[in-house]
């Protein structure tokens, strides 16, 4: 295999692995007290300025953030319980209305220091830092297991003897198993997804 090859290879694992981190469903992260959301909620309740939440909301919401933000700074004015109460009326508020406008549930706000798995916090950290290599690193090397798994899988199942039923429906369950795997990769390329996904549906297959 020529370097020309090797680069297309690694090129069209590194476009999978993009599309997974952005398509596959998993924890989000705005709805956490360290996430992007409340942060931008303290910054902009620190700075008196409400532009910095209004970019996480719908324009057709941006009325019901704003009589929040007023009434959150006239609040807490008042005294430290206030201004503790107040402000996380303002954090739930913002995200409840956030994740509305994607099409998402409000379940209250996570603590902080949940474990989000490998990808997210690599996502944000290429976004700080500038580079996106370590994101294409992990998310391509976790491709690549996935797909080996699956294919050995059901090579180790293919020379079945052909009078042993159980063994051949081992045989198809692990083939439909590693073409559904096949097809979910190449469909998450073919455009990014929008909004929030269940966990309920991150291991599930298709049918």
């Amino acid at each position: 295999m020529n370097f020309h090859q090797i680069s297309t290879k690694a090129s069209a694992l590194a476009a999978i692995s993009m599309a997974l981190l952005f398509a596959a469903p998993a924890s989000a992260h705005c709805d956490g007290v360290d996430g992007p959301v409340v942060k931008a909620a303290q910054q902009a309740l620190d700075t008196g300025n409400v532009n910095r939440v209004l970019i996480w909301v719908q324009h057709t919401d941006e009325a019901q953030i704003k009589d929040a933000f007023r009434k959150t700074l006239e609040v807490r004015k008042l005294n430290p319980s206030a201004r503790e109460l107040a402000d996380n009326y303002f954090f739930e508020t913002l995200v409840r209305v956030h994740r509305a406008g994607e099409g998402a549930p409000y379940t209250g706000i996570k603590p902080a220091g949940r474990d989000l798995g490998p990808a997210i916090p690599a996502g944000d950290k290429a976004l700080e830092t500038g580079s996106v290599e370590p994101v294409v690193k992990l998310l391509t090397e976790r491709v690549q297991k996935g797909l080996r798994e699956q294919f050995n899988a059901v090579i180790s199942k293919k020379n079945f003897n052909r009078d042993d039923v159980a063994a051949g429906r081992e045989f198809i369950e692990a083939y439909v198993e590693y073409i559904h795997y096949v097809e979910r990769l190449y469909e998450v390329t073919k455009e990014p997804a929008k909004g929030h996904y269940s966990e309920a549906g991150a291991h599930a297959h298709a049918d």
